[in-house]
């Protein structure tokens, strides 16, 4: 469930299920009953495992200070409905929203589509209407039957590839990996990340299909850490800009960074501007995430890792950060993740877990959590997150997006 988003559905008496339908048919005629806003976008899109939300962070930021302006289309959301859709960082408003609703009404949108499908007409809309200058669109589910897949981008970005969403994406890296390439188009650039070799084979052969030209990460272009900031250099344009200070730890925020300036070299083309090299450092130094090791209190910190890719690069960010501290972990999570292997990456760092029950229904419960972990000290969470602030070492609150989501909601968990 998505906050809020009844409230306006239930105002305007405009149905949408919170089922999952991949494909594009329903999308595809209800932006047509719109007067396809999608087609007036300058759109970057992203779609993969995990990584998404720092990458398009990252771009926003430097290309706002490049002079664009840039509507974002993310999920899920941090608090409520309003902030998967944002202008400058602004989300959107309750008269806006309305306003929205109002034409989608009228266009006979009810019962035609998911909520997501809904969702992404809502951000299509929007960011017509306010004329933005860029688009920062990231995929739900998958990329190829996504909703948001009816765009031509200016440039496309697959920073990972993992096992995820297997009851609609398929059991392997390469049924996956076959639908994240879906997002690529004809003669488009994709910039990749580190992916699985088989992952990386599948989305080689879907660019050379639709002649769309690679930028792969540690072949084209390199991020370098040094105690000066990170280094990043671009072979193909023959440039190395140093000197990249970033407030997202960890190695894989540096990739996600890496990603970033190369697809804005993409956009800096399509919109004929000049990459200024400071802009770029400030816009790195500028990115925030809710939710990606975002530090909440002194020693206490968020983190939406939900499977065992993102599990373990929060895992690596805590060791290179806190070698020498007592690690702890508050955790509520998804039944149809992978739970067990996540538990277990966790637990190679701590012994002390505190669950929790959230009102998602997908959530599993936490004494069946207690059940499968392993660590010795493992309990179901009776206190206050914030009392943690009078414990020594740090608390890290992870599993789930959603989890975060609720937490900020509900002040007798905080």
């Amino acid at each position: 469930m998505i906050p809020k988003l009844d409230d306006y559905k239930s105002k305007w008496q405009l149905e949408s299920t919170d089922m999952i339908k991949p494909g594009l048919e329903a999308i595809t005629n209800a932006l047509k009953l719109l007067d396809h806003p999608e087609k007036k976008l300058q759109v970057v899109h992203i779609a993969g495992t995990n990584g998404k939300g720092s990458t398009l962070t990252f771009l926003e930021q430097i290309a706002r200070l490049h002079g664009l302006s840039v509507g974002k289309f993310m999920s899920p959301c941090i608090v409520d409905v309003h902030d998967q859709i944002q202008i400058n960082g602004q989300p959107i408003s309750e008269q806006e929203l309305d306003a929205i609703f109002k034409v989608m009404k009228k266009a006979g949108l009810h019962n035609r589509l998911t909520d997501f499908e809904l969702l992404t007409c809502v951000a299509f809309l929007q960011f017509a209407r306010k004329k933005v200058d860029l688009v920062l669109l990231e995929a739900g589910m998958g990329g190829r039957e996504d909703s948001t897949n009816v765009i031509v981008p200016i440039v496309s970005i697959i920073p990972s590839i993992a096992l995820e969403h297997t009851k609609f994406l398929g059991n392997t890296i390469e049924s996956i990996a076959a639908h994240k390439a879906g997002i690529i188009k004809i003669d488009t650039p994709v910039v990749i990340g580190r992916l699985p070799e088989d992952a990386l084979t599948i989305i080689q052969k879907e660019a050379s299909e639709k002649n769309a030209p690679l930028r792969i990460i540690g072949e084209h272009f390199e991020i370098e850490a040094s105690l000066e900031g990170d280094s990043y250099s671009n072979h193909e344009k023959g440039i190395t800009i140093s000197q990249l200070e970033r407030k997202l730890p960890g190695r894989h925020q540096g990739d996600n960074m890496a990603l970033a300036i190369t697809a804005f070299f993409e956009v800096a083309d399509h919109f004929q501007l000049t990459v200024e090299t400071q802009k770029l450092r400030d816009g790195v130094r500028a990115a925030r995430l809710p939710g990606r090791f975002e530090q909440v209190w002194s020693n206490i910190y968020f983190d939406g890792a939900h499977n065992p890719a993102s599990a373990q690069k929060l895992v690596d960010t805590l060791q290179a950060e806190f070698p020498n501290n007592n690690i702890r972990f508050v955790i509520g999570m998804l039944a149809d993740k992978d739970v067990a292997t996540v538990l277990s990456i966790f637990e190679t760092i701590s012994d002390e877990f505190y669950f929790v029950d959230f009102s998602n229904e997908r959530a599993m419960e936490a004494e069946n959590m207690i059940g499968i972990s392993k660590a010795a000290k493992k309990c179901i969470l009776n206190k206050k997150i914030s009392d943690f602030t009078h414990c020594e070492g740090i608390t890290v609150v992870t599993g789930s997006l959603y989890l975060l989501t609720e937490l900020r909601g509900r002040p007798e968990f905080l």
